[in-house]
C-alpha cells in the first residue's frame, strides 16, 4: 500500500555528515530517512526555502522540459530499497498514458516540491525496523539543516559545498 509522505526536513548525518531528506506520513507519525547527496540536497533546501534563481536549475529544467513536451507528473512514489540504495518512480501522464520512470528519490524529490506533486512511499519502507523518529534522530546527536536553531539554507549550501566524498558512509536499513 502506497502512503503519501512529505519532506519533513532536511538533515546532516552527525556521524558521516551526510545531508538526509526525512519524509513523514501525513496521516501519522512515521518517518522514512533517505541519506542522499549534497547536491540534491541543496536543490531540495533551496526549494523549500523558496529561493529563486536568474537561470533553471537542473530540477526546474526537467519540470519545463517535461511539461514543454506534454507530460504530467502525477505523483512521486518511494518504491523499495535494495542494499542500502532507495529507488523511486516518476508517474508522468503523456497523452492519457501513464509512464513510470525510473528515478534516484533525491532528484524525484527535488522534482516533485518544484511541481508541488504528491510525494508516496510503500508502507513496508515505513514499517522497517531501524527507521527513527524525528526524536530519535534528533537524540542520536543528528541537526535539523532546514529550521532554526541550526542552519539556514545558505549556510547549508556552504556545508553541503564544503564536504568531501571521503565524508559520505553508507546507511544501511
Amino acid at each position: 500500500m502506497l502512503i503519501e509522505v512529505r519532506v519533513q526536513s532536511l538533515w546532516v548525518d552527525g556521524t558521516t555528515n551526510t545531508p538526509v531528506v526525512m519524509l513523514k506520513e501525513l496521516s501519522g507519525e512515521r518517518v522514512l530517512p533517505i541519506w542522499i547527496g549534497p547536491g540534491e540536497a541543496s536543490a531540495i533546501a533551496t526549494e523549500l526555502a523558496a529561493m529563486e534563481f536568474a537561470r533553471p536549475l537542473t530540477h526546474d529544467l526537467l519540470c519545463t522540459v517535461m511539461k514543454q513536451l506534454g507530460g504530467n507528473l502525477q505523483r512521486v512514489i518511494i518504491s523499495r530499497v535494495e542494499d542500502s540504495t532507495y529507488y523511486a518512480e516518476l508517474s508522468v501522464l503523456k497523452n492519457g498514458e501513464v509512464i513510470s520512470l525510473d528515478a534516484r528519490p533525491s532528484d524525484s524529490i527535488a522534482i516533485a516540491l518544484r511541481s508541488d506533486t504528491q510525494i508516496f512511499a510503500h508502507e513496508e519502507l515505513l514499517e522497517v525496523a531501524g527507521h527513527p523518529s524525528a526524536e530519535d534522530f534528533k537524540s542520536a546527536g543528528n541537526e535539523p539543516s532546514s529550521s532554526p536553531p541550526s542552519m539556514g539554507p545558505d549556510e547549508l549550501e556552504e556545508h553541503l559545498r564544503r564536504l568531501n566524498p571521503e565524508d559520505f558512509g553508507r546507511f544501511t536499513p
